[in-house]
């Protein structure tokens, strides 16, 4: 009976995954109130965007009808051809919004720069058949295009959404899908690639992922760790001087391989222009400074008796614990820009939490012995008065 019943259930889940897979919207299976008919379409991998689309190779006219679902309301939308580079600067964008009257604008607008704000104006390219419709959070978008045929038929798309203010256009996120919507795109064969699934897209989101990991395993988990061994190692005897060193190799370590994830993000930041994460941006070069005067610090560091030894550590203990702070804040706002997986946020939250309750722990457990050990040698110098008073008046 309970294998059947495990049977049962496994069924039941299997055909609910399938019924779900058949009812996901996809291209292929989407009809046009207007019955209109496209040879090819394909479904664009992020912002729930979709192209249809026929290509008349002799005439190098172009019919798209680009959709955009899910789409709330105050939001406008872009779909643009880049014909002389994968990005956005160089696009010839076609716009579309919902107006307050109950329509819907369509217009073209050539971009120039990375602080456009989506200007009227003509493309390098004909464009005619302009239209758009608005109806159930799905804008879709038709025109036709003059592309004559080149570079073995592919071309670079971008397609990008954004908030309205009453009916002028905000700037788009620059994070998590809004960076990732530009595909190249064959017109021959009808396939697709995401930039950020090869050539140089691919190397500008492998560089953000390693900037991610160096920073996240450096800052975000080894400085925390090299905290917690100085602070609470040291209170055992037995450690003696081990504490110290393994404090310092660990720390060592963690700035080395943050200075490395720094340097990528630097590096990502001159070659992403108009991309601004000023936040993440300011944090990040303030985390720098503080860890690079904590490491040359340690080469002024007084010796314990040296009277001046207590405002030193002071010092050391304020910057160091700042620079943790800052780190996991960062780190989390980072997170907020790539946009992975949530299991990566998940996995990372762990770590923070469990770092966090070891801590907790051997703080209490570092009062007890502290506590435990100070009535020790209270009483130990009790005794040894009491023993020195007896021997005195003996």
């Amino acid at each position: 009976m309970a294998k059947s019943s495990t049977l049962l259930l496994c069924l039941s889940v299997f055909i609910f995954i399938i019924t779900e897979s058949s009812l996901a919207q996809t291209c292929s299976n989407y009809q046009f109130s207007s019955n209109s008919l496209f040879e090819s379409c394909n479904d664009l991998p992020v912002l729930d965007s979709f192209l249809h689309y026929t290509y008349d190779s002799s005439s190098g006219s172009l019919q798209v009808a680009y959709r955009h679902t899910n789409l709330s309301p105050g939001k406008w939308v872009a779909w643009a051809v880049n014909p002389s580079s994968t990005g956005m600067v160089g696009a010839q964008a076609i716009v579309a919004y919902p107006i307050s009257d109950g329509t819907v604008r369509a217009y073209t607008s050539p971009i120039d720069s990375y602080q456009t704000s989506l200007q009227e104006g003509d493309l390098s390219f004909n464009v005619s058949m302009l239209s758009a419709t608005y109806q159930n959070n799905e804008m879709i978008v038709f025109a036709t295009l003059s592309l004559p045929l080149t570079n073995g038929g592919n071309i670079n798309i971008v397609w990008q959404d954004g908030s309205l203010s009453g009916n002028s256009l905000l700037p788009h996120p620059t994070s998590g899908n809004n960076i990732r919507s530009v595909s190249t795109l064959n017109l021959i064969s009808g396939t697709s690639a995401s930039t950020a699934g090869g050539g140089a897209g691919d190397s500008k989101l492998k560089k953000r992922n390693i900037h991610g990991i160096l920073n996240a395993v450096s800052w975000g988990i080894m400085m925390p760790i090299g905290a917690i061994i100085a602070r609470y190692l040291r209170v055992s005897k037995s450690a003696g001087p081990a504490w110290f060193y393994l404090h310092v190799t660990c720390q060592a370590s963690a700035y080395i391989i943050g200075v490395a994830g720094w340097a990528t993000g630097i590096k990502l930041g001159s070659e992403s222009e108009g991309i601004q994460f000023s936040t993440h941006h300011a944090i990040g070069i303030a985390l720098f400074c503080l860890a690079t005067v904590q490491v040359f610090a340690m080469f002024l560091r007084p010796k314990p008796e040296h009277k001046y030894r207590v405002y030193w550590n002071i010092y050391h203990h304020t910057v160091g614990y700042t620079v943790i702070i800052l780190a996991v804040v960062n780190i989390f706002k980072g997170l907020d820009i790539l946009s992975p997986e949530k299991q990566w946020r998940n996995a990372y939250t762990a770590i923070i939490v469990t770092l966090g309750l070891v801590a907790a722990v051997l703080e209490g457990f570092t009062w007890y012995v502290v506590i435990k050990r100070g009535k020790a040698e209270e009483s130990s110098k009790t005794s040894q008065l009491g023993n020195g008073g007896r021997s005195q008046y003996a």
